[in-house]
């Protein structure tokens, strides 16, 4: 039936239009068919106009009214009267009672019973009465007390009113997605936060209504990220474009933060002290994506000021009135802050919020100001017995400083009292978690946070600025501009500034004279900068050719040498660089040990040394600083102080030199296994020349106590650190030398208290110190040798030959005369000068007379030391050749190869020395010693020995010739000297 009544239906569809005959029978075949269709059927498919043909209904107008009124009263009349337009007088009077001035008579008790009363009088809806509580609570958010203990009434059971409340303002918050530029208003963040922090809501159920999505958020901030990128390699590219459009986007992102309803609820609850749930929601965004808003990040910061404000009051020594500062009265008032009073507290809960902060702690340098000043107290008076890596406090405080402090420091422009805050923290960490801060904060930091890409880019260009306008007469102006941008971001600038360096040498001067405006931070991160500048991996230490030094370390250790004599770094770091590298067997880096040493102390070593510098480095200290070297040393003072504390502080001085000695042997054998010959006679040289100016360095530094608390005894550096016996006597003389004077002036003090203080018993009591010194020394020596050794020479003559030097042998007479000659020139000079201010002329000729003085008394010294040593060689050489059976050619032997050869290479002082040592053993008639073999031996054997020099050992060998040869020239060329000096002594075979 159902398909009939449906082909009815359609056909009375058809035949709306045609002729009236067609409609009379279609209307006689409906009449025929009642009789098995109902009339309901007819009813509900049939045209209104048919059914009234049909007789079915009276009238289609009655049958169309009656039509609507059922469908209205079916479909779209509502069974409860709860429209505001329908009881406007009970919500009316319930709003006016929510509205009412709140006195101490209204309580949250009596204010339930009026609205029980209204929802029981007017028959009000109890949801909608609930959605105007909200909207009076949003309006009266200061009464929060009052509206969430109403609330809590209102609604008794739990699980009701998170459901409930949760989905009212999910809807609310969905309304003002949809409202164009409408914003959400802060009242309803408010509230929402309140009722999250009495638990009256979940935020899990609150959460899916806010917008926008997670995936959007994490969406956008790739989209700054790239933005940040895409800003700094715009700088990167030359252009010649104007770059004053500097992406306007970045307004555009700010305005879409603020519009996001979840960093809107974030700030909310940061505001009424609600930690937990505003970091549940941190947590679900991209990291740090929410403190990048400026509000949210203040919030943050005035939250951490009322936490931390009881330690800092504590800790602080400042008065109380200094002390008294602004802070939120919300959030002081809250009982449910957590605050921090102990340490302990502040490195589990206060750095874990400081962490969310980051980078923008930079907009309250107040608060930064009082976690440095925390941590400064802290680093003063921590036990000093617990490990660092045990101390969680410490650890705390180390990552405050690597995640917010420094990255903060790199947004705040120009703010050197900061810096030198943060570096009072700093400075009582060992510098190797400094620099781990250093590199994190220059490597990884930057490239985290998209306003530090901003800044550092930023940075780079204003050094490309500098550097590019940067000379000698500009110094002073410039370097302010560096003073300022190192403040803020010292890795980025000085990265950028030694990579010019390194390219060009003619930098140096000007940067080192335009670092003096740094801060101290600025200054430790430098010495950081330079040693990750020297260990780049990808840069090669030796030339294209592989037969010099690059250029860029050569230019990097002038640079070092420069800045850390002119400026107090801390030289820990790049020491122990160096020693680091001599334990890989890497000795290419000893260049900048060189410099340093060089440029710090004054200490010079150089192969073109003329005779006469070379005649005064016989002589005393003061003839060896005027005369002994190219340049005067001058205002060495303070920076070789420095070098010798870092070396001590950190127990590198003689570590460095046995490492040194030990690289000799690696340099040959391990290190320039397949480099070219040349190269590796460059190295060992280089390396044999550091350590001998390293060594001298240590001798003039390092006092007799000193020096005996730090050197290991001769026979532990031979055999146990396989020290060449050269350098262990070359450290260790300087060492043997003032016990020995310290012995002598013992015993001296003896002979005055008796009143015997005659030559002759200073000399006898030279020889007593002399033996009480150097006996252990003999006995130590007779492991470093085999047996055998002993039978051609004692040990007795091996101790006295290496424990000597030139200073011993003879003084160099024309030497201090040059020198006085060439001070009286200057004397006469500055009398000459008419232009000298009176006093400064007076100044300088008492400095000339008392130069004069000091040398004079040194050389009588001298004399009287050459003197006495002269005399104890006298009493000893009946011991030093005593074994019979020996031929005097194996003697002779043993002394070139056990003493003279390794000696005479070793520096250009100590060839003169073996050619004077040689002369001396003539001239003493030393027995069993034959002058003639060994003069035969010395010219005859050459050819075998200069082949396996390098090319300064040849250079010092030549010298060891050219001085021995002019001994036997003398007695060639004068028969009444050979006469003199040799008729009488055993120089025969």
């Amino acid at each position: 039936m159902s398909v009939v009544i449906d082909v009815f239906s359609l056909l009375d569809c058809e035949l709306e239009e045609e002729k009236a005959q067609h409609r009379t029978k279609f209307n006689q075949l409906l009449t025929a068919c009642k009789s098995f269709i109902s009339e309901s059927l007819y009813k509900e498919r049939l045209d209104q106009d048919t059914l009234e043909g049909l007789g079915l209904i009276n009238s289609r107008t009655t049958f169309q009214q009656k039509y609507v009124k059922t469908k209205t009263r079916l479909y779209y009349k509502q069974q409860k009267y709860n429209l505001l337009r329908e009881e406007s007088e009970g919500y009316a009077k319930l709003l006016t009672e929510l509205s009412q001035e709140i006195t101490e008579k209204v309580t949250p008790n009596t204010l339930l019973m009026t609205i029980q009363s209204l929802i029981g009088c007017f028959n009000l809806d109890p949801n909608r009465v609930l959605d105007i509580i909200l909207e009076v609570f949003e309006c009266r958010s200061h009464l929060e007390d009052l509206f969430v203990s109403l609330i809590k009434l209102y609604m008794r059971d739990q699980k009701t009113v998170c459901s409930t409340v949760c989905h009212m303002l999910g809807f609310k918050f969905q309304f003002y997605q949809d409202g164009g530029d409408v914003k959400t208003p802060d009242s309803l963040y408010k509230i929402a936060a309140l009722l999250l922090e009495q638990q009256l809501i979940n935020l899990e159920t609150l959460y899916p209504h806010l917008s926008p999505k997670d995936s959007a958020m994490f969406d956008e901030q790739k989209q700054v990220m790239n933005e940040a990128k895409q800003y700094a390699r715009k700088f990167s590219i030359v252009s010649l474009t104007d770059k004053s459009d500097k992406i306007e986007e970045l307004d555009i992102k700010i305005d879409q933060i603020e519009n996001n309803q979840k960093l809107g609820l974030c700030h909310a609850l940061l505001q009424v002290g609600e930690w937990t749930t505003a970091k549940l929601i941190m947590d679900r965004l991209p990291r740090h994506s929410a403190p990048a808003r400026t509000d949210i990040a203040k919030a943050l910061c005035a939250l951490i000021h009322v936490i931390i404000d009881p330690l800092y009051k504590a800790k602080n020594d400042m008065s109380a009135q200094v002390l008294r500062s602004k802070l939120d009265s919300k959030l002081t008032n809250n009982a449910k802050l957590s605050l921090v009073s102990t340490y302990e507290e502040f490195a589990e809960r206060a750095v874990k919020m400081m962490t969310y902060v980051g980078p923008n702690m930079a907009l309250d340098p107040v608060l930064l100001m009082k976690l440095i000043r925390l941590s400064r107290v802290y680093m003063e008076k921590r036990d000093k017995t617990i490990p660092l890596t045990q101390d969680t406090i410490f650890q705390g405080i180390l990552t405050m400083l690597d995640e917010v402090i420094l990255p903060s420091l790199s947004l705040l422009e120009n703010n050197c009292g900061i810096s030198e805050e943060i570096w009072s923290v700093l400075k009582q960490m060992p510098y190797q978690y400094r620099y781990r801060l250093y590199g994190h904060w220059k490597n990884e930091t930057y490239s985290l946070f998209p306003q530090l890409i901003r800044a550092r880019t930023d940075c780079l260009e204003k050094a490309k600025y500098i550097m590019k306008r940067l000379t000698k007469e500009n110094v002073k102006q410039l370097g302010r501009y560096f003073g300022k941008l190192s403040h803020s971001n010292p890795g980025i600038l000085f990265e950028y500034v030694l990579s010019q360096i390194q390219k060009y040498d003619n930098f140096i001067l000007p940067v080192v004279d335009s670092l003096k405006y740094l801060t101290s931070i600025s200054y430790d991160a430098l010495a950081y900068c330079l040693i990750e500048a020297l260990a780049n991996p990808d840069k090669e230490k030796m030339k294209v050719d592989e037969m010099n030094i690059s250029k860029w370390l050569q230019s990097l250790a002038s640079f070092c040498g420069s800045v850390f004599r002119k400026y107090s770094i801390e030289l820990s770091g790049i020491v122990q660089y160096l020693a680091n590298q001599l334990k890989a067997d890497k000795s290419h880096d000893l260049l900048i040990l060189r410099e340093i040493v060089l440029k710090m102390a004054g200490v010079e070593i150089s192969e073109e040394i003329t005779d006469d510098q070379l005649n005064a480095m016989a002589g005393g200290d003061l003839l060896r600083q005027e005369g002994g070297y190219f340049a005067q040393v001058r205002n060495t003072k303070k920076s070789s102080v420095r070098l010798k504390d870092a070396l001590l502080e950190n127990s590198l001085a003689m570590p460095l030199c046995v490492l040194m000695s030990q690289q000799r042997d690696c340099i040959v054998y391990k290190e320039g296994g397949n480099a070219h010959l040349k190269l590796v006679g460059k190295l060992y040289d280089q390396c044999l020349d550091t350590l001998v100016q390293f060594g001298t360095f240590l001798s003039t530094q390092l006092s007799a106590s000193e020096f005996v608390c730090k050197l290991p005894s001769i026979d532990v550096l031979t055999i146990k650190y396989h020290m060449a016996p050269d350098a262990a006597f070359f450290l260790s003389r300087q060492m043997y030398a003032s016990s020995i004077m310290s012995k002598f002036d013992e015993l001296r003090k003896i002979d005055k208290s008796n009143k015997e203080n005659t030559s002759k018993q200073k000399t006898i009591r030279f020889i007593e110190a002399w033996e009480t010194v150097l006996l252990p020394v003999v006995e130590a020596v007779k492991p470093i040798h085999p047996p055998s050794v002993w039978k051609d020479l004692t040990p007795q003559f091996y101790v006295t030959f290496w424990t000597l030097s030139i200073y011993d042998l003879f003084v160099p007479n024309d030497a201090y005369n040059k020198q006085i000659e060439q001070i009286k020139k200057q004397l006469v000079a500055i009398e000459d000068n008419w232009e000298m201010a009176a006093n400064k002329k007076k100044k300088e000729k008492e400095r000339c007379v008392a130069l004069m003085d000091k040398l004079r008394d040194e050389e009588k010294k001298q004399e009287e030391h050459v003197n006495r040593v002269m005399a104890r060689l006298k009493d000893e050489k009946d011991t030093w050749f005593t074994h019979e059976g020996v031929s005097k050619n194996d003697t002779i032997t043993q002394v070139f190869q056990l003493c003279v050869f390794p000696r005479c290479c070793f520096t250009a002082t100590d060839a003169v020395y073996c050619a004077k040592f040689i002369q001396i053993l003539h001239d003493l008639k030393t027995p069993n010693f034959s002058t003639l073999i060994c003069y035969d031996r010395m010219f005859c054997d050459v050819t075998h020995t200069l082949t396996s020099f390098t090319e300064n050992e040849a250079h010092r060998y030549g010298r060891f010739l050219c001085f021995a040869l002019g001994t036997l020239m003398r007695w060639h060329g004068d028969k009444a000297i050979y006469e003199k000096e040799c008729a009488q002594h055993p120089i025969s075979i």
